[in-house]
């Protein structure tokens, strides 16, 4: 007899282990993965979301320095040489000399020169003040040059050359006087006729006709555009063993210390300097700041000029004729933004008599004509309306497809059956702010401006305050724009 099989024993408490092992699993790497993939994502958008910086509102100032290049002028008086020669000379450039002083001499034969030539003792070492003076004046041409100028690099090869010069001459025919009198060298020696600053550079310009003017001749009534033109100026610079002509120039003396800068004036100058007497001046590369009485003239030409009288450092500047300056402008004040958060937004333009108040709030905003769709009839509707800037007699209001008021709409006087058709519009300045979270156009008054900032208006009604948060670059948001910090 065949056995009967036992039928199978299930263990149920170990299936419904093993399967809520097994569904405990799966729904834990699901969440995990549904994590995983949610944090990714946010990271991703992170990363790839447009990121907008904000500049924090601050006060702050812009000096306003303009630069110009003016004329030198002077009370000088040119001297000529009434034979030729050889010119030596006894005293450097820019030294006062008194009446009666040696300033040069002439040698017609040129033995002087030989004479010097062949005594080593006449050989002679800077000093450490000449050194020093020299490098003074690399400094102050390194300081003031400009590549639009290249003339300047001939003026200071000259300056440079001449110091040079009359430093090693000074001494060495100092030195020698006596010994070249025993040797028998003859020489004519000049003095100075009257008392003044020397200098060696003679320079003059071309006029409108092509005559040949001195600047020693010139003064601020006189002066026309020519006299500023480089491509027209020359400079004589005799120095010491240049063989010179009768006639020719050979030094000229400075005889007041009183001096003026006259420069060319453009409309915004005139009236920028309108009604002051006195104007600051800055000499680049001099580090010497002067005030001077100042005017605007009419020169020979018709045309306007500046003219700038001072009354001290004229033997700074006795060898330069053109010179650099910058006029120290007032200092403006107010709210510092950067350029690039400013923007311009278009307005609607709504005369101030028509705004008033809702009925139950105190609401700004305008009454509307309206017309109903099935008969036609018309009514007066209040639509509280945002006023971004008051100027005029107007008040500027936004022009948005979501704005109440569009241009076509009647806006009806309050107490009054006048009015006034929206249209006329006008753009108007201004910075996003963003210290709701959300850009925010808010109007600003420039007052000056440089490179990089504005200086706005600060108290504004509709504008900004301090601490305020911009946004840096206005061309990355619009009206509206969640900002994310």
């Amino acid at each position: 007899m065949a056995k009967k099989k036992e039928p199978a024993v299930i263990d149920l408490n170990k299936r419904k282990k093993k399967m809520k092992r097994g569904a405990h699993f799966n729904i834990g790497a699901m969440i995990f993965l549904l994590i995983f993939i949610y944090m990714t994502f946010y990271v991703y958008t992170y990363m790839t979301r447009k990121k907008v910086q904000f500049y924090e509102v601050v006060e702050g100032s812009i000096v306003e320095d303009r630069k110009y290049t003016g004329i030198a002028l002077r009370e000088e008086k040119v001297y000529t040489t009434d034979q030729a020669g050889y010119i030596n000379y006894y005293i450097r450039e820019g030294k006062r000399a008194s009446v009666g002083a040696r300033i040069c001499s002439l040698d017609e034969t040129g033995s002087m020169e030989q004479f010097l030539e062949e005594n080593e003792a006449a050989a002679v070492e800077l000093e450490s003040e000449d050194l020093s003076s020299l490098k003074k004046q690399l400094a102050s041409f390194s300081l003031s040059y400009d590549d639009e100028k290249f003339s300047q690099v001939e003026d200071g090869k000259y300056a440079l050359e001449a110091s040079m010069m009359e430093y090693v001459s000074f001494s060495a025919l100092d030195s020698m006087e006596a010994a070249m009198a025993e040797a028998g060298v003859n020489f004519h020696q000049i003095r100075a006729e009257q008392a003044g600053i020397v200098s060696y550079g003679v320079d003059q310009y071309t006029d409108a006709s092509g005559t040949a003017c001195s600047y020693s001749d010139l003064t601020p009534a006189a002066v026309t555009a020519e006299a500023f033109e480089r491509s027209g100026y020359s400079r004589i610079q005799t120095k010491s063993g240049d063989l010179v002509e009768q006639g020719a120039p050979i030094y000229k003396v400075i005889t007041s210390d009183e001096w003026s800068l006259v420069f060319p004036m453009e409309e915004d100058d005139i009236a920028d300097y309108s009604g002051k007497d006195s104007l600051t001046v800055t000499f680049p590369g001099y580090d010497l700041q002067l005030s001077g009485k100042f005017s605007v003239i009419t020169g020979a030409d018709g045309k306007s000029y500046g003219q700038l009288d001072f009354s001290k450092y004229m033997v700074q500047f006795e060898s330069e004729r053109f010179l650099t300056f910058e006029i120290s402008a007032d200092t403006t004040t107010g709210l510092k933004i950067p350029k690039t958060a400013v923007t311009q937004k278009q307005f609607y333009l709504v005369p101030e008599d028509y705004v008033t108040q809702g009925g139950d709030s105190s609401s700004q905003g305008f009454m509307k004509e309206t017309y109903s769709q099935q008969d036609g009839s018309s009514s007066i509707v209040f639509v509280p309306t945002t006023i971004y800037y008051s100027k005029d007699g107007y008040y500027y209001i936004e022009i948005s497809d979501e704005s109440e008021i569009k241009a076509g709409d009647y806006l009806v006087k309050p107490g009054s059956s006048d009015r006034f058709q929206v249209g006329q519009s006008a753009a108007l300045d201004g910075v996003y702010n963003i210290n709701k979270g959300y850009a925010v156009f808010r109007q600003i008054e420039i007052l000056t401006s440089n490179e990089e900032y504005d200086i706005v208006e600060k108290g504004t009604t509709y504008g900004l305050s301090v601490y305020d948060h911009i946004v840096l670059d206005a061309s990355t948001v619009t009206e509206g724009t969640i900002i994310y910090q």
